[in-house]
């Protein structure tokens, strides 16, 4: 995760194209397509978004504000409890509790990984990044969200600062043991 950038180097198009068409190409529950995307690219929606989601200063905030691309990603539950209603889902009741995990948000994660998995490809960086709860309102009046759309993150990218390590962070937490995490054939059982 990239957290400062370039501000020479703006992101070529093509590759911001690419970088938008890998993350509408993901697995979709029920080919419902419910990711949007949100694309800032000029300085004056960048500094909007800022102004709308950033309160003070500090030393990450002012890495991100040198993206020079924000790409945030909204996803709405209504379409999928529309899409599961149809014939031949059949779930005419519409009741999100029928849902064993929120796909909504999972397909926008999806998107999200597919996005940064291209930005690596095209030789930039990016970072996935929240918008604070109490500042997605202020987002959603701003740029013209509809209601029924849901934040589900921002993805900044562009060419790296040149002083920046690949981590991005002074600092890196060590990498859990896959046998922490992977379990075979019954949890608690190494990997």
């Amino acid at each position: 995760m990239v957290r400062s950038y370039d501000p020479d180097r703006p992101v070529p198009a093509e590759d911001l194209e690419a970088v938008l068409a890998a993350a509408l190409r993901t697995p979709s529950a029920g080919f419902t397509q419910a990711v949007s995307l949100l694309v800032l690219t000029a300085e004056v929606d960048r500094d909007a978004f800022w102004d709308d989601c950033a309160e003070g200063e500090s030393r990450w905030l002012r890495g991100m504000r040198t993206a020079p691309v924000l790409v945030l990603l909204w996803t709405s539950a209504a379409a999928y409890a529309d899409r599961y209603a149809e014939p031949d889902k059949g779930w005419v009741d519409r009741d999100l509790g029928r849902w064993s995990a929120p796909y909504w948000y999972v397909d926008a994660g999806m998107s999200a990984l597919a996005a940064l998995l291209s930005v690596v490809d095209r030789g930039l960086g990016g970072c996935f990044f929240g918008v604070p709860v109490d500042r997605v309102a202020a987002v959603r009046r701003r740029f013209g969200v509809p209601p029924d759309q849901l934040c589900v993150g921002v993805v900044s990218l562009g060419y790296p600062a040149p002083d920046v390590t690949p981590s991005g962070s002074p600092t890196r937490r060590p990498r859990r043991a896959a046998d922490d995490l992977v379990h075979r054939s019954h949890w608690g059982r190494p990997g």
